[in-house]
C-alpha cells in the first residue's frame, strides 16, 4: 500500500516551504548524543540549521548570533559549547578574537569546506566523525576520592606546645 499523493497540487513536496536541518539518524542514534544535555542537544540544532551545502566550518555559536533565536543566557551557551566540543559534534575552526570576532565552528557529521579564515592546521586537525569515536565508551567506574586533606587541628606550635603547657 502506497501513499497517496492525489490530492497534492502540481510541484507540492508535502512539507512546508523553506530549507530544512538534515541530521543523520547516525548522529541521533549514538551514544554521545543520549549523553547530551538538552541545552546541547538544542544547540546542536542552532549549528545544524545555519549550514547549507558550502559554510560548514563558518558555522556561528556566539550570544549575538543566538539572542535573536531565544538564546537568553550566555553561561548555557558556553556551557552546551563545551559539550558539543568534548563530545565531538562541533569542531572549533577559528577562534573568536575581541572585540568582534567570533569563532566559527564546523559539525563533524559534514565534511569541512575549504574557506578562507580558519586557524592555522585547522583542516589536519578536523575528524569527519569524531562523535563516533566515543560510542564503544562505558560509564566510568566511580571511585572515591581520597578527599581534601584537612588541616590537623592545634595551636599553631603543635601538640608539643599543648603538652607542656599542661
Amino acid at each position: 500500500m502506497g501513499i497517496d499523493r492525489s490530492n497534492r497540487k502540481k510541484g507540492d513536496t508535502g512539507r512546508d516551504g523553506g530549507g530544512f536541518v538534515a541530521l543523520p539518524w547516525s548522529v541521533l542514534d549514538c551514544p554521545a548524543y543520549a549523553r547530551l544535555s538538552h541545552p546541547a542537544r538544542g544547540l546542536l540544532l542552532e549549528f545544524a540549521r545555519q549550514y547549507v551545502r558550502d559554510n560548514n566550518g563558518r558555522l556561528l555559536g556566539s550570544y549575538a548570533h543566538l539572542e535573536p533565536r531565544g538564546w537568553t543566557s550566555k553561561d548555557v551557551i558556553t556551557r552546551a559549547k563545551r559539550e558539543l566540543l568534548e563530545a565531538g559534534f562541533i569542531f572549533e575552526t577559528a577562534k573568536g578574537q575581541r572585540p568582534n570576532k567570533a569563532s566559527w565552528y564546523a559539525v563533524t557529521w559534514y565534511a569541512l569546506d575549504k574557506l578562507d579564515g580558519y586557524d592555522a592546521g585547522v583542516t589536519a586537525a578536523f575528524h569527519r566523525g569524531a562523535y563516533r569515536e566515543n560510542e564503544t565508551r562505558k560509564n566510568a567506574s566511580l571511585s572515591p576520592s581520597r578527599g581534601r586533606i584537612a588541616p590537623a587541628i592545634g595551636p599553631s606550635g603543635g601538640l608539643a606546645v599543648c603538652r607542656t603547657i599542661v
